[in-house]
């Protein structure tokens, strides 16, 4: 018969007692590490949810915009389309826009935008509209063109494709290049502008 001794004895529960806080150990890690791949697989998921959706859709579009009671803005499309859930969220009139837009000092007299396309973002009160452009000033003049970009924060109006302008008289001035404009067209630069042409070359733009 084999007798183990008062320090073997103790050293062999040292080792079962070791042995079992080694496991224990390897299973916390493991579990620790797997909830964490987990969380970080969910947050990868989370990420790549696709929000660019419209969270708002609105038939027969009539909108006003008003500024301490003066209407600055009026809006109407056949359908837009809230994008609201991305960070720069968005406004679309895939199937056109005719807009009216007002000056304190002709309250009265709009100048109105033609598109067959045009978006909006709010945040940074940047307009575009896209495809047979027509701008009435109310001061008369017709603007053609196929894009123009409204940056209304800073009252400012551009294209870089060509711009056909009538005049009341019927002069048309013709910006090759494009233009730059105030946004009540009071001012404007064209580039690379020559001179009148007859109204039946300008092609035709909104109605």
């Amino acid at each position: 018969m084999v007798y183990e001794t008062p320090v073997r004895l103790r050293l062999m529960k040292l080792c079962a007692a070791t042995y079992r806080l080694n496991i224990a150990t390897l299973l916390g890690c493991a579990i620790f590490f797997a909830c964490t791949s987990c969380e970080e697989d969910l947050a990868q998921a989370n990420a790549k949810k696709n929000t660019n959706f419209a969270s708002q859709v609105v038939y027969k579009a009539d909108i006003v915009r008003r500024d301490s009671g003066f209407v600055t803005l009026r809006f109407k499309a056949p359908i837009i389309e809230k994008y609201e859930l991305i960070d720069s969220p968005y406004v679309e009139a895939k199937k056109g826009i005719y807009m009216e837009y007002f000056d304190k000092k002709k309250p009265k007299l709009p100048g109105k935008i033609w598109a067959n396309y045009a978006r909006m973002n709010e945040l940074r009160e940047f307009y575009t509209a896209k495809g047979n452009v027509k701008i009435l000033t109310n001061e008369g003049q017709t603007f053609a063109t196929q894009t123009i970009y409204w940056d209304k924060r800073n009252r400012r109006m551009f294209t870089q494709d060509t711009v056909y302008v009538t005049d009341k008289d019927g002069s048309v001035l013709v910006g090759a290049n494009g233009m730059t404009a105030k946004d009540d067209f009071s001012e404007y630069m064209f580039y690379n502008n020559s001179g009148s042409f007859p109204s039946k070359q300008i092609p035709a733009a909104g109605k």
